[in-house]
């Protein structure tokens, strides 16, 4: 499998990538709402696909709080 990261793909290669994860029918210059990750910003090379996954895996609000796993380090998850 080749690499994803930022520093070795161009620009036109993320587009790829998000178009083939999100499915082709995906426009790519229509922002990604329904997904609740900002795709764009590993599009311009400013953060990892690993880091807004994190990110939006860290930020859900959950129906049962007392689940939460403690090992997410991000300060956006709601109690």
């Amino acid at each position: 499998m080749a690499s994803i990261l930022i520093k070795d793909t161009t620009r036109e290669q993320r587009e790829q990538i998000v178009r083939e994860s999100l499915g082709e029918d995906y426009d790519v210059g229509c922002g990604y709402e329904s997904t609740g990750i900002n795709y764009q910003l590993y599009l311009d090379g400013i953060k990892e696909l690993r880091e807004l996954n994190m990110e939006a895996n860290c930020g859900f609000e959950v129906a049962h709080p007392e689940e939460i796993n403690s090992g997410c380090q991000h300060s956006s998850i709601v109690p």
